[in-house]
């Protein structure tokens, strides 16, 4: 097998070169192969360390599923304004317009409403 033939002291060869045994090859090619190699196994490494940081996969997959609701919700969005009357969107907006432009009688509408709903929690046994 292969493990044999370097422990046995044979060089790889590729097809670009002819076969070079380790007593013909330069200390500058030995160096370069050396070179090449750790650059392959640091690329290794770094797929592998990218591979197992579930904390990057997983905040990955959060922006995937923000992208993917965020779509959605302006698909659906743009659905029901186009399967809505325009009666029912003017009347929307008038609602919209006049809460608006006079706010204090639906924040005191909200504020009866949570003194009643406190009120009934703490009457509770």
């Amino acid at each position: 097998m292969d493990q044999d033939e370097r422990a046995e002291g044979a060089a790889m060869s590729t097809a670009a070169e002819p076969e070079k045994t380790e007593e013909t090859r330069t200390p500058e090619e030995i160096r370069a192969g050396i070179e090449q190699t750790r650059e392959e196994v640091g690329d290794t490494v770094e797929a592998l360390a990218a591979k197992t940081d579930v904390k990057a996969q997983a905040r990955e997959r959060v922006e995937e599923i923000k992208g993917n609701v965020r779509a959605k919700a302006e698909e659906l969005k743009a659905k029901a304004q186009s399967s809505t009357p325009e009666g029912a969107q003017q009347g929307g907006q008038q609602v919209v317009a006049k809460v608006r432009a006079n706010p204090a009688p639906v924040a005191l509408g909200a504020a009866v409403l949570v003194a009643f709903l406190i009120g009934r929690r703490t009457a509770r046994p």
